[in-house]
């Protein structure tokens, strides 16, 4: 530590010892007595902490995430999307799927197994794929655009199930035995978390095991009932979890009774295991049920990772979690954001209403250029997050920032495009590709923590305890057995803190008068650096509210629902910004995108500063709301949403063919064969473009009286002639 930040650490620290005594005194006591609960306990330890962790200190660094290295494909990855994705995609036809089939082909499903889509995930040493998480994202939106019901059989296999909890934990026996199976589709996984009186609270399971001997054989006689549980209709291998008991102490401790949360492998043939009637995820017909066994027997070396493993299940779930959150849901989302962007640009520039083309409007225009923008956002989202899980990172934080507002930005924007489509998005048929996302979007938004929950209390509630740079260190040095060490660290971290949150509070003041002037902006393109400035303000007076909050409510603040939720809300714009910018400059910052970036990054700031006043506006105490939110505001809010002639050039991109649009909405599918919706829209999209002006020149010589043709065909053969 430099030596001016220890003088200054020791002056902070005195002033703990003296004049804020009587505050330390407190919180180390109520710290100390604390309840935390055992699920609450498992996630606070699980994942890790990523770029929030520099947004909640109030002073980010933004060059770790501009001088993150460009996320590449493998050769092998890359050949993979353009070869097998792409045949499986011209295989789907997703019309017969959702109204005659109610499944996938056999021949799909024997395709899939053949190819390994279940087996992404899985290292090549057990017969997998091997994938990135860029890969891995890339292949489930590129099915998104095509298929949910496919995106969602790939997808599931490689997300939190039997796969990746054998690949962390599993047994070298377990792994060597279950993976090759999973890989080649022998085995179709399936995982059995939700009960009909346990969905979001899984703590609240009634699920059981008693271990127990059976012919002098160590094991687990088991009763569950499940239900939601993807795959689980023609699943092989179900993963369950369960609520352990050890009456008998067989296990080895006869102290310990409960272990609590297990999870334990279960071949579906095995005697008791019940698949119950199957459900129906409006209309779209991925395998989807509920499952149920009462007294099935299975060995205690079917507990995966093995005995050693009982009662770790909540915090294994949690680890994986933080991984798969960041990848299925956004990646379908965004591939459906970028599929009806793709569809109402070309519908809004083809279709023509009081004889001008839609996207004239400056209503359409309106939604057009929130569409493009959002879409922007989730992409660039997307890609920055990847990039952490590729480098060993598992932030829990961030992956519940992307599942909400990716899930969230999806369904806006296909209620966006049904708004622009009109009759063509609500009549059913082959030619309607928004139809099934419009009935698919919401099961994602219930799925992996409904979003309700997630953003109320996971992201600001749960996150600001595990990711703040100091709350869970003093949570934990106050814990302590020995009170005397436990109040000395617990003493220097909160001198720590104090100092931190004075700093922030004084930058909070000083760039709300400078309006971000003086702050550290990274090495970035010219047009970017007025977005830094606001972003290093906003994150100094965003740092400070939350410490303030924190301070006035402690533990209680999970309750406040709604200052929780304005809170999470502040910090993922502020991360969703950063990644935005980021992704921008990986894009080597053309001149054709910057229209989005920026109107991106506006209404990204612009929603900063609304949920921020909100928030203080709302503020607990009335006073010390009014107080922050003149120091947060000195100058009133600084930042104002996008312009309608920022909007107009945004809505551009996706109106006319361009590589502007098509870097917007790269990764979908584009099918080229006859008849193919998506393919007629875009072929006439290349034709009516440059017809505009011939078109224009017609109407107007029909108004000049030069012509008296009524259609414009008549108009062109009367011109020929």
């Amino acid at each position: 530590m430099p030596r001016h930040s220890q003088i200054s650490h020791a002056l902070f620290k005195a002033a703990v010892l003296t004049a804020l005594r009587p505050i330390r005194d407190q919180a180390f006591k109520s710290t100390r007595k604390a309840k935390i609960s055992d699920t609450e306990k498992e996630a606070l330890a699980s994942g890790s902490v990523g770029f929030e962790g520099e947004i909640l200190g109030g002073r980010p660094d933004w060059r770790q995430l501009l001088e993150m290295p460009k996320p590449e494909l493998t050769q092998e990855e890359q050949a993979f999307l353009d070869g097998p994705v792409e045949t499986l995609c011209q295989m789907l036809d997703d019309w017969q799927i959702r109204t005659e089939l109610k499944d996938l082909p056999p021949e799909v499903w024997r395709f899939m197994k053949e190819n390994r889509f279940f087996g992404m995930i899985i290292p090549k040493e057990y017969g997998g794929l091997g994938f990135s998480a860029r890969a891995h994202s890339e292949v489930v939106m590129k099915l998104a655009s095509r298929s949910t019901t496919a995106c969602v059989t790939a997808m599931v296999p490689n997300s939190l199930g039997p796969a990746e909890l054998l690949m962390r934990y599993g047994t070298e026996e377990q792994k060597q035995y279950y993976l090759p199976r999973l890989a080649s589709g022998e085995e179709i996984p399936s995982f059995a978390l939700t009960e009909p009186d346990a969905g979001s609270d899984a703590s609240g399971m009634t699920s059981r095991g008693i271990v127990c001997e059976k012919n002098g054989e160590l094991g687990i006689r088991l009763t569950w009932s499940k239900r939601y549980i993807t795959l689980a209709p023609v699943t092989t291998l179900l993963g369950l979890a369960f609520k352990l008991q050890d009456p008998d102490g067989l296990l080895g401790d006869p102290n310990k009774k409960d272990y609590g949360i297990t999870l334990a492998l279960i071949p579906s043939n095995t005697e008791g295991v019940r698949i119950g009637q199957r459900h129906n995820p409006l209309g779209i017909p991925f395998q989807n049920g509920p499952t149920s066994g009462e007294d099935v027997w299975i060995p205690i070396s079917q507990i995966i990772g093995g005995k050693e493993y009982a009662g770790q299940g909540w915090r294994m779930l949690m680890e994986c979690l933080s991984v798969g959150r960041c990848i299925s849901l956004p990646a379908l989302s965004t591939g459906a954001a970028k599929l009806v962007c793709r569809m109402a640009g070309a519908y809004s520039r083809i279709r023509r209403q009081f004889k001008v083309s839609l996207d004239q409007f400056e209503g359409v225009e309106e939604l057009l250029a929130r569409m493009a923008g959002t879409t922007y956002i989730m992409e660039a989202a997307r890609i920055t997050t990847l990039q952490m899980l590729d480098r060993g990172e598992h932030p829990t934080v961030l992956s519940a920032i992307l599942k909400y507002h990716l899930t969230e930005s999806g369904r806006r924007i296909v209620n966006d495009g049904m708004d622009i489509m009109g009759g063509k998005a609500i009549c059913e048929g082959p030619g309607n590709l928004i139809s099934p996302l419009y009935h698919g979007i919401p099961i994602g938004i219930t799925v992996e923590g409904a979003n309700i929950l997630t953003r109320n209390m996971i992201i600001f509630g749960q996150g600001s305890v595990r990711s703040h740079p100091f709350i869970l260190k003093e949570l934990e040095a106050a814990r302590l057995e020995d009170p005397k060490v436990a109040m000395s660290q617990f003493t220097d971290l909160m001198a720590f803190h104090v100092e931190n949150s004075t700093i922030n509070g004084m930058l909070m003041c000083l760039f709300g008068l400078s309006d971000g002037y003086g702050s550290r902006v990274p090495h970035c393109h010219p047009s970017q650096k007025k977005y830094f400035r606001q972003l290093n303000r906003l994150c100094a007076a965003y740092a400070t509210v939350a410490d303030m909050t924190l301070m006035l409510l402690g533990d209680s603040v999970k309750r406040r629902e709604r200052l929780s939720a304005l809170l999470g809300d502040v910090l993922s714009y502020l991360y969703l910004a950063g990644c935005t910018l980021r992704y921008f400059n990986l894009q080597n910052c053309l001149q054709e995108d910057q229209p989005l970036m920026e109107w991106a990054v506006q209404h990204l700031l612009h929603q900063t500063e609304e949920s921020l006043d909100n928030l203080l506006r709302n503020f607990p105490n009335r006073w010390l709301g009014a107080t922050l939110r003149w120091l947060a505001f000195p100058r009133g809010r600084r930042i104002a949403p996008p312009s309608h002639r920022l909007e107009r050039k945004v809505a551009k991109v996706i109106t006319a063919p361009g590589d502007a649009r098509e870097r917007l909405t790269e990764g979908i599918y584009l099918p080229t064969a006859d008849g193919e919706p998506l393919a007629l829209m875009e072929e006439c999209l290349k034709h009516v473009v440059p017809a505009e002006a011939l078109e224009a020149r017609l109407r107007q010589a029909r108004k000049d009286g030069k012509l008296s043709g009524g259609s414009i065909p008549e108009l062109a053969v009367e011109a020929i002639e």
